[in-house]
């Protein structure tokens, strides 16, 4: 008899279905679903532990990408998966996001959410159906979660939208302008995240109401498996309030709390609270011999939460009174400045009131970009954003350990938000690193990473196509009275009932997150956000382009120059060189890179500016044609009887006339003057194309001094003036100085009688 007793149900959602199935696959975790659509597999599960002491919801959402999901071997020095990377931390936030919310007062057991990709087709993008699964896992499981969460992804394709596109137009450039994900039940939105190229807050607002369509089908599919397989929910007992408690607590102290929680200053405001729950746990708190102490003090706690969270939500919500004095929609002081460290390559500070944010550019070669080894279909980037939050900047001390997944949320949202403005690699070559350092926080870092970033890019002279701003909106609901806020500070966040990040240009919404508290919020209550996030957007970047306007058309001495020039394809062999000796040598001399394409192109990678600048010229002087006029430093590569042979470039050589060694005096032999291997000044007097020879003065001649191309035409490089054919031929090696004698002047019985001035 088979063990297997599989469930499946099916729900078509923009065209294409997705199956949900159990029954078959970790049976023994608390909720198992098979999540399918076209040949993308997830699996997950969802498995409550120990109950815990603690007062806080112990969820842990783990998303293990799996390699040979796409018929891959890990790109490690060990060949198998280790920690989760961007792209699975990213998703693990996006199942946590909106399911958080929905668990019930009181749930304290250890839960674990695992997302594990078992197969991707590289149509269907795993993280949609992770999101799905990790809910259905949910509804079927033990766990008391009894609302279901549907997620889908809408994408914007020449101006129409599209549910749950394929992987591929997400990633074409310009195809689609909008990659949205949505989650919510079937009442209301619970969480956005999305990245956009200037889509409008209407056409966001229409593309939210097809995803919560679409959502609601997701959910009654849910519901339809939960009927047939699931288990029996483990009860839960919320902690109850003692009212009578709270109302004495509120009569002694809350006058107190209310002036504490209204003093603007945030490290002030923490403290003069604390001193208020500490003289109300001193006041009520149980004594030691006692033997319901615990759970006495237990009630005095959490009356101090309570109490300090009421008055906080009234005083916003009702009284229209914000802890700091601000308007609903009035954004924090805000003080700008670019250019504030001398050897980053780009840096901006950005100052919100008491959140603070420098930002620092980094630019690299095309060789440093960022290299990706998932189960996506992109492979590198070469922009890319990094977000730190040091414990100093809440005013704590604490651990520093690497990135947490809050800072790589973080990060990748700032990078989202600029990514429709970064340049094509074809305008500007480079990698691109920006990294934000938060260095206080108050509320919204990641929004005032977006401003910061926006001023160290135009700093570092990168051609951003236009300036992104960001800000935070909040919402706190009472009843039936609710206000949006914007420019929330922490304690806006903590206590409210919204976090809605919205960055973008002066012509639209480039990037959006939304978190949400309670159990949804109404287009209508978006729409409302995003409008007064528009006006805030504009007087954040107002701000921002009072420090700077628009991007340096300098870059820093100290930053990489990527140059690329265009040359003949015949004057390849020269820049390379005898077996690559001469690009080798150009390489290490100017400290750089430089890589040859067959049509001509010259990629140059130097480490600054100065020296990438003398290498361009350097090549450039190699391969262009030489005229009348042009000075070079030249090398003595042979001496004879009627002059010395001076190496121009590589493969170029000219004549300088014996007679003109030494201006002004009669040389009987060139060797007493100079000698091979010897570097000097050179100019060129006359170029002979057809024959291929090169006459030469020393540039400090008085016979040449202020001449123009014509009169040195005139001058010539002979003794006479006339130069004739005792010009040198190119390429010395066959032919290159003339080939037959003639080239080095003239037969022998010509140069003998030939007078010497």
């Amino acid at each position: 008899m088979s063990r297997f007793d599989e469930r499946r149900v099916a729900v078509q959602v923009g065209g294409n279905e997705i199956s949900f199935t159990t029954g078959k696959l970790a049976k023994q975790a608390g909720g198992s679903v098979l999540v399918q659509a076209g040949d993308t597999v997830v699996l997950a599960t969802a498995t409550a532990g120990a109950d815990r002491d603690v007062d806080f919801l112990p969820l842990t959402v783990d998303v293990e990408e799996r390699m040979y999901a796409t018929g891959k071997i890990p790109g490690s020095f060990f060949k198998r998966e280790g920690r989760s990377g961007e792209k699975a931390t990213l998703v693990a936030r996006m199942i946590d996001r909106p399911l958080r919310p929905l668990f019930p007062e009181g749930w304290h057991r250890e839960t674990q959410i695992v997302a594990t990709p078992l197969s991707v087709d590289h149509i269907n993008p795993y993280d949609i159906l992770a999101m799905n699964g990790a809910s259905a896992a949910l509804m079927i499981s033990d766990i008391p979660f009894d609302t279901p969460v549907g997620a889908v992804r809408i994408g914007m394709v020449e101006g129409n939208f599209v549910v749950n596109p394929e992987e591929e137009s997400l990633l074409a450039e310009g195809e689609s302008r909008l990659d949205l994900v949505v989650a919510g039940t079937e009442k209301a939105i619970l969480m956005v995240e999305a990245g956009a190229d200037e889509v409008t807050e209407a056409e966001i607002l229409d593309a939210l109401d097809i995803a919560h369509g679409e959502i609601k089908k997701i959910c009654a599919a849910q519901r339809d498996l939960r009927e047939q397989k699931g288990k029996e929910k483990i009860e839960v007992n919320p902690p109850q309030l003692d009212e009578a408690l709270f109302g004495e607590i509120s009569n002694t102290h809350g006058e107190a709390m209310e002036a504490a929680v209204t003093i603007p200053e945030k490290l002030e405001r923490y403290g003069k609270i604390d001193e208020v729950k500490a003289a109300i746990k001193e006041q009520y708190n149980a004594s030691d011999d006692d033997e319901n102490a615990g759970e006495r003090n237990s009630q005095v706690s959490r009356c101090c939460g309570k109490l300090e969270k009421d008055i906080t939500r009234r005083m916003i919500a009702i009284d229209k009174k914000r802890p700091d004095g601000r308007a609903k929609d009035e954004v924090r002081p805000i003080e700008c400045e670019a250019g504030v460290l001398p050897r980053t390559h780009g840096s901006g500070l950005f100052t919100r009131g008491e959140t603070q944010i420098l930002s620092l550019v980094a630019l690299g070669t095309t060789r440093e970009e960022m290299r990706l080894d998932t189960l996506g279909l992109e492979t590198s980037k070469r922009y890319f954003h990094h977000y730190n939050f040091p414990p100093f900047s809440v005013g704590e001390a604490g651990f520093m350990r690497g990135p947490k997944r809050r800072d790589i949320g973080h990060g990748a949202l700032a990078e989202r938000a600029l990514v429709p403005v970064i340049p094509s690699t074809d305008d500007f070559p480079y990698t691109i690193r920006v990294v934000s350092e938060t260095l206080e926080s108050n509320g919204s870092s990641s929004m005032g990473s977006v401003c910061g970033s926006t001023m160290s890019l135009m700093d570092a002279g990168v051609p951003i196509a236009k300036p992104v701003s960001g800000i935070a909106m909040g919402l706190i609901m009472e009843g039936d009275d609710y206000i949006v806020l914007s420019d929330i500070a922490g304690v806006e966040d903590h206590l409210g009932d919204m976090d809605f990040k919205v960055a973008g240009t002066p012509d639209g919404i480039t990037a959006l997150q939304m978190d949400i508290k309670i159990d949804g919020v109404t287009l209508e209550i978006l729409r409302d956000a995003l409008e007064q996030a528009k006006a805030g957007r504009a007087h954040i970047l107002s701000k921002m382009q009072e420090a700077i306007s628009e991007p340096r058309t300098e870059m820093s001495k100290w930053a990489p120059r990527i140059s690329s020039i265009k040359i003949d394809t015949d004057k390849i062999g020269v820049v390379i060189g005898k077996g690559g000796e001469t690009i080798r040598a150009l390489c290490e001399e100017f400290e750089a890179e430089i890589n040859v394409e067959d049509d001509g192109t010259v990629q140059v990678y130097s480490s600054n500016g100065e020296l990438g600048e003398r290498l361009v010229d350097r090549i450039r002087s190699m391969t262009k044609e030489v005229e009348i006029g042009d000075e070079f430093v030249g090398t003595v590569v042979k001496t004879t009887t009627f002059g010395a042979f001076v190496e121009l470039t590589k493969g170029t050589d000219g004549l300088l006339h014996i007679s003109n060694v030494k201006p002004g005096e009669r040389v009987e032999n060139v060797e007493d003057v100079l000698e091979r291997g010897e570097k000097i000044d050179v100019r060129v007097v006359e170029v002979d194309a057809d024959r291929g020879r090169i006459g030469l003065r020393l540039a400090a001649d008085p016979a040449i001094q202020g001449k123009s191309v014509e009169e040195l035409a005139s001058v010539g490089a002979g003794p006479s003036g006339g130069g004739g054919d005792r010009g040198p031929r190119r390429d010395r090696d066959g032919g290159g100085r003339g080939g037959d004698r003639g080239g080095r002047g003239g037969s022998r019985e010509r140069r003998e009688r030939r007078p010497r001035d």
